[in-house]
């Protein structure tokens, strides 16, 4: 069974980090590209990713370039998402999702988590 599970999720202040876990079963997230999205409150989820970890290659969103990076575990089979200087307008359900090799919008991605929700606030 095909299954991908964010976690890490909390309430952070302002200047705090937070490290998010995607973690995969039923198939290896080393043989596919690796994003995350987020939907901030009010808006729908975004279409395009915050960062995407593909064929070695990292992308990033502007928003977020310098603040976050993505990392995986091989053996573990999980992917994270490192967030560093966190803001208010950082506040979101972050979504973990896994595509095939290059892939950027979200409608390319074909597994996607249930979403962990993160709240930062002073």
């Amino acid at each position: 069974q095909v299954q991908v599970v964010e976690s890490g999720g909390s309430l952070v202040q302002p200047g705090g980090s937070l490290r998010l876990s995607c973690s995969a079963s039923g198939f290896s997230l080393d043989d596919y590209a690796v994003g995350w999205f987020r939907q901030v409150p009010g808006s729908e989820r975004g279409r395009v990713p915050l960062i995407t970890d593909s064929e070695g290659s990292t992308q990033y969103a502007d928003s977020v370039k310098g603040r976050f990076t993505i990392a995986r575990d091989k053996a573990k089979n999980v992917v994270y998402l490192q967030m560093n200087g966190l803001n208010p307008e950082d506040t979101a359900v972050y979504y973990c999702a896994a595509g095939p090799g290059g892939s950027w919008f979200a409608h390319e991605f074909q597994y996607w988590g249930q979403g962990t929700q993160v709240i930062v606030s002073s």
